[in-house]
């Protein structure tokens, strides 16, 4: 594995030092890119392929996946692995001036997309949500490249909109048109949790930029209001919060609460140390969507608290070094990559937190993934291609400070 670093490095810009600076290069022993954010990384997406490989080996044994072999999902998350790491490999060639220069337009072609995800006949369904193009060998989710543009484009529209961010119409109004748009289009398919944790970016960044905080607390509360308003109004989701509070009566446990119940369960057989890799009874068809939504709970049953400590504490890890590199960025007058770096870590732990909290009945029900870690082939690049921005921005960083040019 070192002897394949070594050799990425030579493809990657990781050892390019900026002309006449070899003197500075010496002076310093500041590496040149950040290992550990490689390593955090690699780990996740590998731990994740092996768990879904568990979680759905048995999966073919049902009518549903009765033409799948007990591979197939491992086989295609490899896949999906190897491909999200080419195009990580390609992203971090990319200055971070040429996303601020483009962000605007990436988000308006990912919003191009969700509408076309509503157009019949483009569009493709699963389990009643319309989420999907299909695109024959591949299916694209528009919402999970939204998340990614969405933090790009609400960092260029802070850098933009400094002088007026303490002004309603010039520095809110504008933004909270163009997430209330995507709000919509993710409604409609449905898709809620995708536009809650667009919506925490979305806000994360303006706070981080400095919004008003009067304008700020008014905006989070109308926001509580108008979520509150989706789910009372909708029948369907009314019944899931009240089955997610009690989830043990039996007409919940076998009906709105199955997952959530079946959820608990695997996390109480786990114990300490889990009953053993592949050993799960849960997802033994008891458990549905083990190796996407529920891919927590195969873990926490198999490898106990033990295991689940250790994806809750690398999920922490990367979050805090979003932020720093975000903070280093800022301090290097850099405002548009260090809010990109803290938009990324938003991102990456509010989806990672909502995902935890739904598998261990903290918060209701919600269709998000495990970043890094859950299958599916759009979730897992869009991450990869977030993180290899996020390490981007460091490397710009660490270039400045020994004296270089970008």
């Amino acid at each position: 594995m070192k002897l394949a670093l070594t050799s990425l490095s030579k493809w990657l810009p990781f050892s390019a030092e900026p002309p006449a600076a070899s003197h500075l290069a010496q002076r310093s022993r500041m590496m040149e890119y950040d290992q550990p954010l490689i390593w955090v990384t690699l780990i996740l997406m590998l731990f994740g392929m092996v768990m879904v490989y568990s979680a759905s080996i048995s999966l073919p044994d049902s009518p549903k996946y009765a033409n799948y072999k007990n591979t197939h999902f491992l086989v295609r998350q490899a896949m999906f692995v190897c491909v999200s790491l080419i195009a990580g490999l390609f992203v971090f060639r990319v200055k971070v001036e040429t996303w601020q220069k483009f962000a605007p337009y990436l988000f308006v072609v990912t919003l191009i997309l969700l509408v076309a995800v509503l157009v019949p006949g483009l569009g493709k369904g699963v389990n009643g949500a319309k989420r999907w193009l299909s695109f024959k060998v591949f299916n694209l989710q528009p919402s999970e490249f939204m998340k990614l543009f969405v933090v790009l484009y609400a960092a260029d529209y802070t850098v933009r909109k400094q002088e007026y961010m303490h002004k309603l119409t010039k520095g809110f109004l504008p933004m909270a048109a163009a997430v209330g748009v995507v709000g919509l289009l993710l409604l409609l398919e449905p898709d809620l949790g995708a536009f809650g944790v667009i919506v925490c970016i979305a806000m994360g960044i303006l706070f981080l930029g400095g919004i008003n905080g009067v304008w700020f607390g008014g905006i989070a509360a109308t926001l509580v209001g108008i979520f509150s308003m989706v789910i009372i109004l909708s029948p369907w989701r009314r019944e899931r919060i009240f089955a997610y509070l009690n989830p043990w009566v039996e007409e919940n446990a076998l009906g709105k609460a199955y997952q959530l119940s079946h959820s608990l369960i695997a996390f109480g057989r786990g114990e300490l140390f889990g009953v053993g890799l592949g050993a799960s009874v849960e997802k033994l068809h008891y458990l549905p969507e083990a190796h996407t939504d529920f891919l927590l709970a195969v873990i926490g049953e198999e490898l106990g608290f033990a295991g689940v400590l250790v994806v809750v504490l690398l999920f922490y890890w990367l979050v805090k070094r979003a932020f720093e590199i975000g903070r280093q960025a800022i301090a290097l007058d850099l405002t548009f990559a260090g809010l990109t770096a803290k938009g990324v870590g938003i991102w990456i732990g509010v989806q990672a937190f909502i995902n935890m909290g739904v598998n261990l009945g903290l918060l209701p029900t919600k269709g998000l993934t495990l970043p890094l870690m859950s299958y599916g082939g759009s979730g897992v690049m869009i991450n990869c291609i977030g993180l290899a921005i996020l390490l981007r921005i460091d490397y710009e960083n660490r270039l400045l400070m020994r004296g270089g040019r970008v």
